[in-house]
């Protein structure tokens, strides 16, 4: 477990668009399991009645998560 974390720590530590991108995808499989789980079926959400919209939402807020965060000099 302790190598795993630290092969974690060495990826993330690299470059601030690494990070970035790694969150926005776990945004995007969030957004979409919402839909598949959640969803609306009617049509009558906007967000999660469209699989590729929930997913673009939550690959927005995955990276939203990460800006403001700065590299440790």
């Amino acid at each position: 477990m302790k190598q795993i974390i630290h092969r974690l720590k060495g990826f993330f530590t690299g470059s601030i668009w690494r990070k970035r991108i790694f969150f926005s995808f776990l945004g995007a499989l969030g957004g979409y399991t919402y839909y598949y789980f959640v969803g609306c079926s009617s049509g009558a959400c906007p967000i999660t009645s469209n699989p590729w919209i929930s997913t673009a939402y939550g690959a927005g807020i995955g990276l939203i998560l990460t800006i403001g965060e700065r590299k440790k000099e």
